[in-house]
């Protein structure tokens, strides 16, 4: 795996919603990618899915492959009333 890189933002929303780093982790190893961002800058990002024990977790990171480094934008649970059942897919607006 590369480097993995926090972003102040990212860590301030960790600590905010009691999410460690081994939890970004796991989810940056085994989630499922849901949504992808080709367009955003410096980097396209993704939004990952992943689940440490019964809680869902969203995180969103990029990959800046020519310094081999994933950097973790935000990390945040997602909300019930905006993800549908599996949190994979938004609700329609």
């Amino acid at each position: 795996m590369s480097r993995i890189v926090f972003r102040i933002h990212a860590i301030k929303r960790m600590f905010q919603r009691q999410v460690s780093e081994e939890d970004v982790k796991q989810v940056l190893a085994t989630g499922e990618m849901i949504e992808r961002y080709p367009n955003d800058i410096p980097y396209p990002s993704k939004l990952l899915l992943g689940w440490r024990g019964s809680r869902p977790l969203h995180v969103v990171a990029a990959d800046n492959v020519q310094s081999d480094e994933t950097i973790v934008i935000t990390v945040y649970e997602p909300d019930p009333q905006e993800w549908e059942a599996g949190f994979a897919r938004r609700k329609p607006r």
